[in-house]
């Protein structure tokens, strides 16, 4: 299936967050690649080392610095930037109420938002402090991997096992079906948290064989059968050349 991933996201242009796990970075990278205009990657949460192979400017200082070099930058079509911290690995998230600053004062097109963390795991629900969503997020795409579907819930392949049983009421070392996966997209607890008013495009990723898409597709109906706050859930393996395997509607 070839569509356009812009369109699909709504990502020509504003403030596109992602929340969740299973490929939230890599669904970034691959916006930025397509977009023809000046985009922002940054983050509210911590986000790893900026990859080298990513083709962007690279600025890494305290909010002030950044905001200034940010600003001052205007020859880079894709500038990624964050905050140092004494995480190992990892870059600070920058402050929600700075967002719509760092926006106009870049001039992006589009700013793209690494809004929660998950450890590389393929499941999460977010924790009472997070997701840190800013109030101006336009689009938020809620990831989840399809690779976990018939998966035992550990903590090897879930971050917050705790707090996802509660959203999906699946138990520990219980096999997750889809319908756990709906439960997470479609609760306030979960996949919706601090959404707010911001349009929301779930993002079922990783789905790499015709079996994971049968229990993705299994997913993603139940979830638009379970909440009204989605009109598609998009089925995709980001990191292929041809990402999209198809898009659910009600």
């Amino acid at each position: 299936m070839s569509s356009d991933l812009l369109e699909i996201f709504n990502a020509g242009s504003g403030i596109i967050c992602c929340v969740g796990a299973g490929g939230k970075k890599t669904t970034m990278f691959r916006l930025a690649y397509e977009h023809p205009g000046r985009v922002g990657i940054t983050a509210t949460s911590h986000i790893e080392y900026f990859p080298r192979t990513l083709a962007a400017t690279k600025y890494i200082d305290a909010e002030s610095g950044l905001l200034n070099k940010v600003k001052h930058d205007r020859n880079s079509r894709v500038i990624a930037f964050a905050r140092p911290s004494e995480r190992k690995g990892r870059h600070a998230g920058i402050n929600l109420e700075l967002v719509q600053k760092f926006r106009q004062e870049g001039s992006f097109d589009l700013l793209l938002i690494k809004a929660d963390g998950a450890r590389s795991r393929f499941i999460k629900a977010p924790a009472a402090h997070e997701p840190p969503l800013p109030d101006c997020a336009d689009i938020v795409i809620p990831v989840v991997s399809a690779k976990v579907i018939g998966k035992k819930l550990s903590e090897k392949n879930a971050h917050r096992v705790e707090l996802i049983t509660k959203v999906t009421g699946a138990r520990e070392n219980e096999i997750i079906k889809p319908v756990h996966i709906a439960r997470l997209l479609a609760s306030a607890e979960g996949s919706l948290k601090n959404t707010a008013s911001a349009k929301v495009i779930p993002l079922i990723n990783m789905v790499d064989n015709r079996e994971q898409e049968q229990l993705a597709r299994e997913a993603a109906i139940t979830a638009l059968s379970m909440s009204n706050r989605f009109e598609y859930i998009v089925l995709a393996a980001m990191k292929n050349d041809n990402p999209v395997i198809d898009i659910i509607k009600n």
